[in-house]
């Protein structure tokens, strides 16, 4: 099976529905593809069977979004071993899900779930939880997984981290990386009103450089918003707007080139446009790369 390039990063898109039959038409450049992971859990349906052909061409990564890992309740068992079993048959690049919680007990009933990804608490507490259930799903995939840090419409009172200094003391006690979603931090910043969203955004990113572990970043996610009513809504509708590339580009440099993807669910535009968001990445990806090549050369010429 192909496997990303340990030279060259890349960057992919997310591969939904309406674009199967063109995509595996056309086999497009392209450095890898996630997919959700729970539109693929049954091994005998049509989605499950194009995904194995897909893997057979591309690199996979597997992006969740219903582990709940915050969720003081425990992971859901059958979820988890039917995941497992999944990441058996495909084995993905990576496996990602996101920094929230959407399980709860029901008396009687065991648990509920939301169905959304609601935020969570950045406490001691939280963070508890949160190593606990990370650290079941690992040894049960027997891999690192990757945490999405995610977009939020509410904040709360009580906090004993910072967001960049939770996912590093994450990372530290179990071992998981961060899926770094830019889109998110973005929408984050304009929707708590500060004068500078982009300058918000790079200062997040520096604080997460100062306190993380050097390798902590292992994906970067790049989307569109829109604006609805008061709010900036993370909806993946558009193209990712220039404030997230230049917050991007902050990342890159931060962070080094890292496999870097365009999240698009809604109002899909056609393969090419998709495409030519990737190619976008990609070319800030080779500049990064290519500056990181000529400042170690310089160094080594200076040692000289």
């Amino acid at each position: 099976m192909p496997s990303e390039s340990t030279s060259v990063v890349r960057a992919g898109i997310g591969l939904r529905q309406p674009h199967y039959v063109e995509f595996r038409a056309r086999r497009p450049a392209s450095g890898f593809v996630e997919v959700h992971s729970e539109n693929f859990f049954n091994p005998h349906d049509a989605a499950a069977q194009v995904l194995a052909a897909v893997r057979a061409d591309y690199a996979v990564s597997l992006h969740g979004v219903c582990l709940a890992l915050g969720s003081a309740c425990g992971l859901d068992d059958e979820h988890l071993q039917r995941l497992a079993a999944l990441v058996a048959r495909i084995e993905p690049v990576r496996v990602s899900d996101h920094a929230c919680f959407a399980r709860a007990p029901w008396a009687g009933r065991g648990s509920v779930h939301a169905n959304d990804l609601l935020p969570i608490a950045f406490t001691q507490g939280a963070l508890t939880v949160f190593v606990a259930n990370v650290q079941r799903v690992q040894e049960r995939l027997r891999r690192p997984i990757l945490v999405e840090n995610l977009s939020t419409y509410l904040d709360f009172a009580e906090h004993d981290f910072s967001e960049p200094e939770f996912f590093a003391e994450l990372s530290r006690r179990s071992g998981c990386g961060l899926l770094l979603d830019v889109n998110n931090l973005m929408v984050n910043a304009l929707n708590a009103g500060v004068d500078d969203a982009l300058a918000a955004v790079c200062a997040w990113l520096d604080e997460l450089a100062r306190c993380a572990p050097p390798d902590l970043v292992g994906e970067i996610h790049l989307a569109g918003h829109s604006r609805q009513h008061e709010l900036i809504i993370d909806d993946h509708s558009c193209v990712v707007s220039a404030p997230v590339w230049r917050a991007y580009v902050h990342a890159l440099r931060r962070f080094g080139p890292q496999p870097t993807l365009i999240e698009w669910d809604t109002s899909l535009p056609s393969l090419e446009v998709l495409l030519g968001e990737a190619a976008k990445a990609q070319h800030l990806l080779d500049v990064e790369a290519g500056a990181r090549h000529a400042r170690g050369r310089v160094a080594v010429e200076h040692a000289a």
